[in-house]
């Protein structure tokens, strides 16, 4: 059997049974006393838009740089190792305006930790080479985005 006779015989069917949907009399609804106007509660705040900053692109490297160095910087054991979660846990609660703008900032910070993870299992001279590398772009990136963006 094909659709369409099908079809047909279903669009008569509910067709046919509207006139008799609409001579149905309802009962009126029970008279009730008139209520009170609400309270007024308080509204939340809408959430704010999850518009991208201009300098995301740049704000998101910055979080992988961190990242990449909270590894780096643990793994060769130096003094400042700790700094480095720290400082990323201080740039969301700056930048994390939304849910998902900090679960990007951390997304960022987890692929630039992992890059390395993945790679070094002890220090050597080309971890300390890419630490080198990753503070210079990262004080590189720092500036440019006080620059542009005042901060």
């Amino acid at each position: 059997m094909s659709r369409l006779p099908l079809a047909t015989a279903l669009l008569a069917t509910i067709l046919a049974a509207q006139p008799a949907l609409a001579q149905q009399r309802t009962k009126p609804a029970p008279k009730e006393a008139p209520k009170e106007a609400p309270k007024e509660q308080p509204k939340e705040a809408p959430a704010p838009a999850d518009v991208p900053a201009p300098y995301d692109r740049d704000l998101m490297r910055m979080a992988e740089v961190i990242g990449s160095l909270a590894f780096l910087r643990n793994l060769c054991a130096m003094p400042d190792a700790a700094e480095w979660p720290a400082r990323m846990k201080a740039l969301i609660e700056a930048e994390g305006i939304t849910p998902a703008r900090r679960d990007r900032l951390a997304g960022a910070y987890n692929r630039g930790y992992k890059a390395y993870a993945l790679t070094y299992r002890v220090c050597t001279a080309a971890a300390h080479e890419a630490t080198a590398r990753f503070l210079a772009e990262g004080e590189k990136l720092s500036h440019a985005l006080a620059g542009r963006f005042g901060g």
